[in-house]
């Protein structure tokens, strides 16, 4: 599919969401089967060490290795000659995802005012609940908040680069399964512990997908991976790994 089309489809299904998510109660609907109103809990304890190793501390530690391998790639090319996509221009692709998609993601978060899930007063916290559009003002004497979008899943949700910088179409759809396992594995989370709606991630993900677009559109990337079966072509590009 080509890069301008991609562009247009993500930024048409971002819209649809916002609109499907401020209109309804969907938000509302799930978050209720996270959370338990007789015990006060969520289905995953916040505080619990484990979970909170496997689902945010070390993701966190594997995306940072993993950036420093793509700087170690963007300077020596030559150690990284096996990877399909590793040549400085996609290698900058990457590691451009990597730092536009979650740095994006903060701006909205620090702009948009948005309680999380466990400080509202329907799941035992003080504040009201509130959507995206009746959040952006702040009320006199309410604190400010950065519930919106989901932070923490845009690192794995930025993998999705991966699918972009592919030479082969076996490439391309091993990014796209990694930046959407990473993302929602982590997104899921963050909601089963009280910390996003799901629109937060559903939000996240389409944003995630639209900059990856742009990004692959700007710098110029191949609209078409070549197919499994020409890897081995004159001219073709090396095979995957």
């Amino acid at each position: 599919m080509r890069l301008r089309r991609q562009v247009l489809i993500a930024a048409g299904l971002l819209v649809a969401c916002l609109v499907l998510f401020e209109s309804t109660a969907l938000d509302l609907t799930v978050q209720d089967t996270l959370f338990d109103a007789d015990t006060g809990s969520w289905l995953v304890d916040r505080d619990s060490p484990l979970p909170r190793f496997f689902f945010y501390d070390g993701p966190k530690g594997v995306l940072a290795g993993w950036l420093l391998c793509l700087a170690l790639a963007l300077w020596r090319p030559r150690w990284c000659a096996s990877v399909a996509w590793a040549d400085r221009r996609r290698t900058l692709y990457v590691l451009v995802c990597m730092a536009t998609i979650p740095g994006t993601v903060s701006f909205l978060k620090a702009a948009t005012n948005v309680y999380y899930p466990y400080k509202i007063e329907r799941y035992g916290g003080r504040l009201p609940y509130r959507k995206v559009i009746h959040s952006l003002r702040q009320r006199p004497g309410e604190p400010r908040s950065r519930g919106w979008p989901a932070g923490h899943s845009s690192g794995g949700f930025a993998l999705l680069g991966l699918a972009y910088a592919a030479r082969t179409r076996r490439g391309h759809w091993l990014g796209v399964a990694a930046g959407l396992t990473a993302g929602w594995i982590t997104g899921f989370y963050q909601m089963a512990k009280g910390a996003h709606y799901l629109s937060h991630t559903v939000v996240t993900m389409l944003l995630a997908w639209l900059l990856a677009a742009l990004l692959a559109w700007a710098l110029r990337l191949p609209d078409t991976p070549l197919p499994t079966a020409d890897r081995g072509s004159p001219g073709s590009s090396p095979p995957d790994r």
